[in-house]
């Protein structure tokens, strides 16, 4: 299932609660769109109709009694079903995929936040996405503080946005890991900064992967 070259192009978005992941991928389909490319977004988990229902299971904030492979066993679950029935399809349709949040989550959620192991959840993955991986992958780069208070701002909250400081600081720390494991693939984007400042370094990010593959 390797994303071929005369296909889409397939962009996540990475980052701590709070980092501004939404607002960018509506902006940077905006954008995008006027330049004449035909762009979805998506998210995860979630994202087609069996995985919504997953969602709801996994961000309940009634399940705190969730064991921590049950939850990245169900994360997986759901990329699974979004992946065949929402990404792929658009990939062969030659569409630029946004999706906000795909296997990194997991990797710093689960793999590393709940000391599960980074690789021990990657293995998993593998099975449900079966070597598709993004093109690129843009992590939003922000404190932990910035992220709660943004958090604060949306007024809504899940049962992984109730977790303790402590545990939003250690999925910090795994995504640093993976910056480090997949730096080719993975590009930090500065989200301290303005609104436009980021939509036009994302945007850039973008348009040279896209220019890769025309």
């Amino acid at each position: 299932m390797v994303i071929k070259m005369n296909q889409g192009i397939f962009i996540t978005l990475e980052g701590n609660d709070g980092a501004g992941k939404t607002t960018l991928c509506m902006n940077l389909i905006c954008e995008l769109e006027k330049l004449g490319y035909s762009t979805i977004y998506t998210r995860e988990p979630g994202g087609s109709q069996i995985a919504e229902q997953i969602r709801n299971v996994l961000l309940k904030e009634e399940n705190t009694n969730m064991d921590a492979r049950t939850e990245a066993l169900l994360f997986a679950a759901s990329r699974r079903q979004h992946l065949v029935e929402v990404v792929l399809p658009a990939l062969q349709e030659k569409k630029i995929v946004l999706c906000d949040r795909f296997v990194d989550s997991s990797l710093a959620y689960q793999g590393y936040a709940r000391n599960i192991g980074i690789d021990e959840v990657w293995e998993l993955n593998q099975f449900a996405i079966h070597d598709c991986m993004p093109h690129k992958t843009l992590f939003l780069k922000v404190s932990v503080e910035t992220g709660k208070k943004r958090m604060a701002l949306r007024g809504e909250t899940n049962r992984l946005d109730l977790e303790e400081d402590d545990f939003h600081k250690k999925v910090r720390e795994g995504y640093e890991i993976l910056l480090k494991k997949f730096p080719e693939r993975i590009t930090v984007i500065d989200a301290e900064k303005g609104e436009q400042e980021v939509l036009q370094q994302a945007l850039q990010e973008i348009l040279e992967v896209l220019s890769q593959h025309e």
